[in-house]
């Protein structure tokens, strides 16, 4: 199973966001990921606005030892590859 975060403020995700997304916003991520009980190996898509706060998201996840989290970049980037055919949620 593949779980998506999105990292940007409540005010970005409620604009709109990956179906299914859980927010955590990324100064945020280290103190409520473990809420969730995902397994250290769970795939983890990480995504913002520019990519830049879910670089910052999949660096704290793996120092706190998840081991495959991508970072999947921008929400309007997300949205174009998904227009394009890609499979995204």
């Amino acid at each position: 199973m593949t779980v998506w975060i999105d990292v940007r403020a409540a005010d970005e995700f409620a604009a709109g966001h990956i179906k299914g997304a859980i927010l955590i916003p990324h100064e945020e991520i280290a103190a409520k990921i473990g809420v969730f009980n995902f397994s250290k190996d769970e795939d983890i898509r990480v995504y913002c606005r520019t990519g830049r706060r879910s670089g910052i998201a999949k660096e704290v996840l793996n120092n706190l030892g998840y081991l495959a989290v991508i970072n999947e970049g921008g929400y309007e980037d997300l949205l174009a590859r998904k227009a394009q055919g890609q499979s995204i949620p």
